[in-house]
Formats: C-alpha cells, sequence, structure tokens
C-alpha cells in the first residue's frame, strides 16, 4: 500500500504536536492517507463477544478523539478502532502545551485532559456512518472534570453509545483528570461498572463492556481489580479488559529533553511495564476474562509477546506517529510469520501461550 506518511511524516514531526496531529486527520478525511486493499488473512481473524474482527490490531483510544474519521482509520488495515475518550459535555482539556514527543525514546508525554467534542456531537457523528464497512468500532468514555457522581457520566456515554459502538470502553485510568484514577478501588469500581452496565442494558444493546486500567498499579490493586472484573465478569456486566493506559513513571533510560514533563508517558518506554501487567492480570484471572494488551507496540514481535501474554487483541498508537500507517500492514504480516515460526494455526491458538 502506498504511504504517503513517508513524505509528510518528516514534515509533520517538525510541527507542533498537537498541529501535526490535526492535519493527519484531515489528510484521513480527505482520504489522503491511503488504504489497505491486501486480503484478510483468515489466519489473524479473532471471535469475539459474537463479533468477527479480521485481525486482531487496533488503534487505542486516543487518535481519534472525536470520531473525525473512524472509517478512514479502518481502512488503513486495523481490525478495529477505538475512538475517544468522550465526556458527556465538551470540554478544552489541559492548558496547551500538553504533548512532548520524545523521539529518541520513541515515547510521547501527553497531558491533554479529556478534550473532545462532548456526547452530543459524537453520537451524530457516529449515527451517520454506515456501519457495514470493513472493521469494528469501540468508544471509551470518560467523565467530566467537574462531574462529582462519576458513574453518572459514564451512565450516559453507555446510553448514548450502546446502539452505535461494537464495543464500550470504561476509562477510569487517565492520568490526566484530577482523581480519577481513585476510582480503580474496589468500591467506586464496582458502582461505576454496575451502573454503566444497568444503563447500557436499558438500550437494549447488547454491546460488551470493559474497563481500561493503569500500568503503574501496586499489588493489592490488580488484586482487587481482577476479583472485581472475575466477579462482574461472572455477573455479566463486564466482558474485558484494556491492559493497559499510559503511565505516570518516568524510567531513568528516558533521553528525550521533555522526559520531565507531567502527564502520561505512552510508546516505547511503557511496553515492558505493559506486558508484564498484561501478563499478570491473564494469570490474576485465570484466562477467563479476554484481554486487550496495549502499551508501547511497534513491531509485530512486540504485538506477538502480548498475545503470548493474554492478549485477544492489541492496540498501538504512539508507534504510528513515528512509523506512520504502513506499520499496521508490517505487524500483520509479521504476525503471520511469528505464527509459523511457534506451529500455531491461527493466531487464537498464540493467546496466552506463555502460560501454558
Amino acid at each position: 500500500m502506498f504511504d504517503p506518511y513517508r513524505l509528510a511524516g518528516p514534515l509533520l514531526r517538525r510541527m507542533d504536536p498537537e498541529t501535526a496531529h490535526r492535519m493527519g486527520l484531515k489528510a484521513l478525511k480527505c482520504g489522503l492517507a491511503g488504504r489497505d486493499r491486501s486480503p484478510a488473512d483468515p489466519r489473524l481473524a479473532v471471535s469475539l463477544w459474537g463479533r468477527s474482527f479480521a485481525n486482531p490490531v487496533g488503534l487505542a483510544a486516543g487518535f481519534d478523539k472525536n470520531a473525525e474519521a473512524a472509517d478512514a482509520l479502518l481502512g488503513l488495515g486495523f481490525g478495529f478502532v477505538e475512538v475517544g475518550g468522550v465526556t458527556p459535555r465538551p470540554q478544552p482539556g489541559n492548558p496547551r502545551p500538553r504533548v512532548f514527543r520524545l523521539p529518541e525514546d520513541g515515547a510521547v508525554i501527553n497531558r491533554m485532559g479529556f478534550n473532545n467534542d462532548g456526547l452530543d456531537v459524537v453520537r451524530a457523528r457516529l449515527a451517520a456512518r454506515d456501519r457495514s464497512g470493513p472493521g469494528l468500532l469501540g468508544v471509551n468514555l470518560g467523565k467530566n472534570k467537574d462531574t462529582e457522581d462519576a458513574a453518572s457520566d459514564y451512565e450516559k456515554g453507555a446510553a448514548a453509545f450502546a446502539p452505535l459502538a461494537d464495543f464500550l470502553v470504561i476509562n477510569v485510568s487517565s492520568p490526566n483528570t484530577p482523581g480519577l484514577r481513585a476510582l480503580q478501588g474496589r468500591g467506586p469500581l464496582v458502582e461505576i461498572i454496575q451502573r454503566t452496565h444497568a444503563a447500557l442494558h436499558k438500550t437494549g444493546a447488547r454491546t460488551p463492556l470493559l474497563l481500561k486500567i493503569a500500568p503503574d498499579l501496586t499489588a493489592e490493586d490488580e488484586e482487587d481489580i481482577a476479583a472485581v472484573a472475575l466477579s462482574e465478569h461472572a455477573a455479566g456486566r463486564l466482558d474485558g479488559l484494556v491492559v493497559s493506559n499510559t503511565t505516570i513513571t518516568r524510567p531513568d533510560t528516558l533521553k528525550g529533553t521533555s522526559r520531565r514533563e507531567t502527564g502520561g508517558l505512552s510508546g516505547r518506554p511503557v511496553y515492558a511495564l505493559s506486558t508484564a501487567l498484561l501478563g499478570r492480570m491473564a494469570k490474576r484471572t485465570g484466562g477467563s476474562l479476554p484481554l486487550i494488551g496495549v502499551g508501547g507496540i511497534a513491531s509485530a514481535a512486540d504485538a506477538y509477546a502480548k498475545i503470548r501474554a493474554g492478549a485477544t487483541l492489541v492496540q498501538l498508537y504512539t508507534a504510528l506517529i513515528y512509523g506512520g500507517p504502513s506499520l499496521v500492514q508490517e505487524i500483520k504480516s509479521g504476525l503471520l510469520t511469528l505464527l509459523e515460526r511457534d506451529g500455531f494455526a491461527s493466531i487464537a491458538d498464540a493467546v496466552g501461550a506463555d502460560h501454558r
């Protein structure tokens, strides 16, 4: 597939990150980013939640916050795209500058703060799209910064998007909304999941509901989340975990001049942290709960390691900034090579292989 990013990428990376991102979205909406027309390989197909994913490689939330280019992104060859995070009311997010590239580290630090157009605008965009096209779409649900009853915001998001999405994700793990990560505690988490599911159920849609967690949890936090997830999964209220969000930690190995900026760190430095957590959550849940592995994926080997650690699906984002859209096809092609090397007939056979 022709990749215009090979030419445009160096120019975009000389711009302010948010300006470059906005231009990238415009190019996608205008059809200038190319399209993956290669046939889907059945060995990469994933069946999950009664849905068929052409491949396990997805785009993480944060890239297309307002669902402006979801179908164009799916056209790049992703098996699924997650838009958002979306809050009930529009909000501008944190003051600029709030996105910082660390090219030496293959990383980005952001403190965006759930900036988005709000539920009504995003819902209208999704309602207008043709869902018969390739790929599946998820919606990441957030809360407004000044909402005291957090569960009410997730209820509103579920009610709005359940009929329009292939899955929903409760995001209580972004480090850029004050107090949000505290909602990962056992009590608040149970209330949010139960109330969000109840709102979803009222719509009549059978939309899978997932929970996105942070990578820098304590062992006690991990145990609590696993216990809640298993309990809520058994009750039919939770369908999976997304592991993981960005990290607030800063490895000593960081070289980028922006390494001391506050916010969530994503990209290569979070890979080992998020993959280790993924493996632990797979063990803590006994492989009974579907997991989406995200954090630092920049190659087929990275994606495959998360799959072997227990991920049924994987997501990337930061690596696209440095590698461009052709990275999606490279990862899919590389996954086939790795499956053949290890003697697996399909991607499903490799899920959790490291624990068997």
